[in-house]
């Protein structure tokens, strides 16, 4: 075999896209899930709050492993009014939601139990301090299945709806 410069470039440049593409096959991707079963409780927390002049910004259905976080990274802006709604799967036997600010500092905790009022329905408003990405992580656990599906909603308040209710 003749090597050629050609060929020199093409051997390495070969190994370079190979290794990207096994990279490719290593990331893990969101999967969503089926929300039939509590497809009532979305709708109807939907109606709520925009009747209370919050539009969606984000929601996704999401497969979720017991006991495991599912980390969401979002952006926010400074002095935004938010409410985040996590809705895990109504089996499960606690569900918690951490939320932390760029910096990594805890800015939300909140857990519910089974058997609570709200039960497997977790939701809080947040006003961020400053304008940066924030990272929420919920989880739940459940002792008879690994594969759970959980529905977050992330909704902010319109800027009309603001300035009507801020105080004065």
């Amino acid at each position: 075999m003749k090597l050629t410069v050609r060929n020199l470039m093409i051997a390495p440049l070969c190994l370079f896209l190979s290794g990207q593409v096994s990279a490719q096959s290593d990331v893990i991707r969101q999967q969503g899930c089926d929300t039939k079963s509590y497809q009532t409780s979305i709708d109807s927390l939907k109606q709520i709050y925009s009747n209370q002049g919050y539009s969606i910004v984000k929601e996704a259905s999401m497969t979720m492993e017991s006991q495991y976080e599912m980390p969401i990274v979002v952006p926010m802006n400074e002095g935004t009014w938010y409410q985040f709604v996590f809705i895990g799967d109504p089996g499960s036997k606690l569900y918690e939601v951490r939320m932390f600010d760029w910096s990594e500092k805890q800015v939300v905790y909140k857990k519910n139990q089974w058997g609570e009022v709200d039960g497997n329905i977790i939701s809080y408003n947040y006003v961020p301090k400053t304008t940066e990405y924030h990272m929420i992580k919920p989880v739940q656990v459940n002792k008879s299945k690994k594969k759970l599906c959980g529905y977050v909603l992330l909704l902010k308040k319109t800027a009309q709806a603001q300035t009507e209710t801020a105080p004065r």
